[in-house]
């Protein structure tokens, strides 16, 4: 009677790219919830994990580490792999892994300063990448369980809003990301029927990410790494089946595509 138990919480939680910035934040607002058994967080092999060190001091087992390059296959086989082998179903996975600037890759002002190179990348890191994890994930899901598979999108990524130009690469591969979600979330009405598939945007966040930009954003609108983990978890706990393949703001409204 497996499919049964399968339609029960288990408690796990995921969170790719769980080491800083909102990921960690989500990381530590899951593990201070005691209806949330562990979180399986995710980062890079070569990436600085002093802060998960000190919630697994403070939580033990309830936190399980998994190292993982969102852009490179073996490392995805080999977390799709452990996610089938863990006892138990995730609940909620949440992709908080994304790019706006890394070494030469900066926000683009107009479209001399577009790069084939770093464009690929941004679609690497913030389009496809989500896409795979969420492969993985559904992998190891059943038809009749509740899950959310929600991915950090961002508001630039939104077609109709875009009012100011610039920002090629980051707006388009968000653009992207929220197409993919979409699509999954269509596909999923009938493999998963209550699944939910959503993208969401975290509002601007004081993170390494947003931090060189941070001067333009107008008072009152900058956000903690900890108030927007909240919020993000409280649009995952508000949201219904039929809002799967939705853009959600931090405040549970829908953004246009």
């Amino acid at each position: 009677m497996r499919d049964a138990a399968d339609r029960s919480p288990s408690g796990i939680r995921l969170v790719v790219g769980a080491n800083r910035g909102i990921g960690l934040a989500l990381t530590e607002a899951q593990l201070a919830d005691p209806a949330v058994t562990r979180v399986v967080a995710t980062c890079r092999p070569d990436a600085e994990q002093s802060a998960l060190d000190r919630l697994a001091s403070l939580h033990g087992a309830r936190l399980q580490r998994l190292l993982l390059d969102v852009t490179d296959a073996p490392s995805l086989r080999s977390f799709a792999k452990q996610l089938c082998d863990l006892d138990g179903r995730i609940d909620v996975a949440i992709h908080a892994a994304g790019i706006l600037h890394e070494g030469p890759i900066q926000p683009e002002k107009s479209v001399a300063d577009c790069e084939a190179s770093s464009l690929t990348r941004l679609f690497q890191v913030n389009s496809i990448a989500p896409l795979m994890v969420a492969r993985a994930v559904l992998a190891a899901q059943s038809r009749q369980q509740p899950f959310v598979f929600a991915a950090l999108s961002a508001m630039v990524g939104s077609i109709g809003d875009n009012r100011l130009g610039g920002w090629y690469g980051y707006r388009a591969s968000k653009a992207a990301l929220n197409q993919f979600i979409k699509t999954l979330a269509i596909e999923c009405r009938s493999r998963f029927p209550r699944g939910r598939i959503l993208a969401i945007h975290p509002g601007t966040t004081d993170t390494d990410l947003s931090r060189p930009f941070q001067r333009s954003v107008k008072p009152g609108r900058l956000y903690s790494p900890a108030q927007s983990a909240e919020r993000i978890l409280d649009v995952i706990r508000n949201s219904s089946t039929d809002q799967s393949g939705c853009f959600l703001n931090w405040d549970g409204s829908e953004i246009p595509w």
